[in-house]
């Protein structure tokens, strides 16, 4: 009797292995060729439908934790008959005749024996169709002993899960510029995909892939407040204020995401080649002046995308990272891949400190499991995220990373800028609009420098290597705004420190005289973010009363 029950009990338990069954829904494949955005191939109620096209084939794809033997059945229907669908998995085909029937029907397809653990991918094609339909298929049924503890994505986001690096930094660190250099290896810059380099608390700045014709540099800042999808509805003393752009550079706001100020730039950037990225940020008690700049490796040289000023922060960079993301679902079984390497720092003294370690991390898409291939870690001295693909996964979240330091920080010449002629000729519009409307007449101009005596001096002339001391009055050309002043008592300076158009136009006032200086951007500080009153390609005027040199 005994040895019945357990019989009884062993055939009961084979039964339930042996009927274990998972589900691939039908709304979770990838068309190959995808799909575009208006076309509703794919859909939560009937999975795949309005698939009419034979040279069309849809992927689906699972993971099997224990080997053995897989049946496969699937729910399809066609209000007309004679429709004929091929799948094939593992190297081995299935034909299966698309009965005519209005609601779903569960079709038999075969079985085959998997021998391996990973990933698994069934392709279906239409070899016949009837009235111009192949077939809707709302799921594939999947049995037998390799079905148990399958995974499948469940949910109609087809996106790969995002993947992020987060760079630790110790809280008495204050970062006012942190610096990432990113390469998309060929192959892996797949349309959808924003390669992220420069992440911080209210921002991100990074490399997309649009579509197979556009690509762009894109910097963008959240606004304050919590209104996640409109920002009509964000106050103003809430919204991030755009401060200057560079040549070609779009701005606007955004949504849907949060909401802020948006910029891009249009450019072909290219899979296999490095590129250079760089945010730094200006606070005072109340906001911070965050700038985004690009290098452009065909002209080795710095180009600003844009300035905001981020209302209630007051804080300096904090909370870096860096991420992959496939941002539209149509191509999510691809696998995206990136290199970040030589990351730094620098803090308010000036001193920079390269990051050598990141934790490993990714989004909801991950964090549920609804997505399993993905991956990081550190390769040919840099740091890398990987996501799609269906590949297996091997890191886990909070993993830490470190790499080996490279000890070259970033050397920044902002001497030369890759939008300085489109910015030269503004200048010289602003400032002779400035001469028509004021009537200004100037003495002369020198270098694009134009200077007015207001009172001559008796004194020795100027040197450029000399130490002036100086009572002076600094303001943009554009408002009159005053950013800077002595007040109480003179100041002094170095001259050859000082700022180009200081050093071509003090010079042409005596000790005891007063002069009037009107300073193009490019010789002052170009597309610096140098100070929270002065914008990146700001005309400054200068009244300057020159009280002694030192030789």
């Amino acid at each position: 009797m005994r040895k019945l029950g357990l019989a009884l009990l062993f055939f009961f338990f084979y039964f339930i292995v042996q009927s274990q069954t998972s589900l691939v829904p039908g709304n979770t494949g990838y068309a190959i060729p995808a799909e575009s955005y208006s076309e509703k191939l794919f859909s939560s109620e009937n999975g795949l439908q309005n698939w009419i096209n034979t040279r069309q084939q849809v992927n689906y794809f699972f993971h099997v934790r224990n080997p053995g033997v897989l049946q496969i059945k699937i729910n399809a229907k066609n209000a007309f008959s004679g429709s004929v669908i091929n799948l094939s998995i593992n190297g081995k085909d299935f034909k299966v005749a698309i009965p005519k029937s209005t609601t779903f029907r569960l079709l038999n397809v075969g079985s085959l024996s998997i021998k391996d653990t990973g990933f698994y991918q069934i392709s279906i094609s239409g070899t016949k169709q009837t009235n111009n339909t192949i077939a809707d298929i709302q799921s594939i049924e999947l049995l037998g002993t390799a079905a148990k503890e399958i995974h499948a994505n469940q949910k109609p986001r087809r996106n790969a899960a995002s993947v992020h690096l987060k760079y630790p930094l110790e809280d008495s660190i204050k970062a006012t510029t942190f610096y990432n250099e990113i390469t998309v290896p060929i192959g892996a810059d797949i349309v959808h995909s924003y390669y992220m380099a420069c992440g911080f608390s209210r921002g991100y700045f990074g490399i997309q892939v649009n579509s197979p014709t556009e690509r762009r540099i894109i910097f963008s800042v959240w606004d304050a407040g919590k209104e996640a999808i409109d920002r009509n509805k964000v106050a103003d003393s809430n919204k991030v204020q755009l401060l200057a752009k560079g040549e070609n550079v779009f701005a606007d706001g955004f949504g849907n995401e949060g909401t802020g100020g948006h910029s891009h730039l249009v450019y072909n950037w290219r899979a296999g080649e490095k590129y250079q990225l760089m945010v730094t940020a200006l606070p005072d008690s109340t906001s911070t002046i965050y700038t985004g700049y690009f290098f452009v490796p065909e002209l080795q040289k710095w180009k600003l995308i844009a300035s905001f000023k981020a209302p209630h922060d007051g804080e300096t960079l904090r909370k870096l990272y860096s991420f992959n993301e496939n941002f539209v679902g149509v191509n999510g079984q691809l696998e995206r891949k990136a290199f970040f390497g030589n990351q730094w720092i620098q803090q308010e003294n000036g001193r920079w400190v390269e990051l050598t370690k990141a934790h490993f991390s990714y989004d909801a898409t991950g964090k549920a499991k609804d997505r399993i291939d993905y991956g990081g870690g550190v390769e040919n001295g840099q740091f890398y995220l990987r996501n799609g693909g269906f590949k297996e996964s091997n890191a886990q979240f909070g993993d830490l990373f470190e790499r080996a330091a490279t000890n070259q920080r970033p050397l920044i010449d902002w001497s030369k800028n890759a939008d300085s002629i489109a910015q030269s000729i503004k200048d010289n519009e602003l400032i002779q609009d400035f001469i028509k409307k004021t009537n200004w007449k100037p003495t002369g101009s020198k270098d694009g420098v134009y200077y007015e005596i207001l009172k001559e001096g008796s004194g020795a002339n100027v040197k450029v290597t000399d130490t002036v001391t100086v009572n002076y009055k600094g303001s943009l050309l554009s408002d009159g705004s005053i950013f800077d002043q002595t007040k109480d008592k003179p100041a002094t300076f170095p001259l050859n420190r000082l700022i180009k158009g200081w050093q071509i136009g003090v010079p042409m006032c005596k000790v005891g005289g007063t002069v009037r200086i009107v300073i193009p951007s490019a010789m002052a500080y170009t597309i610096r973010s140098r100070s929270k009153l002065i914008p990146p390609n700001s005309v400054l005027v200068f009244d300057i009363e020159v009280v002694d040199v030192k030789r």
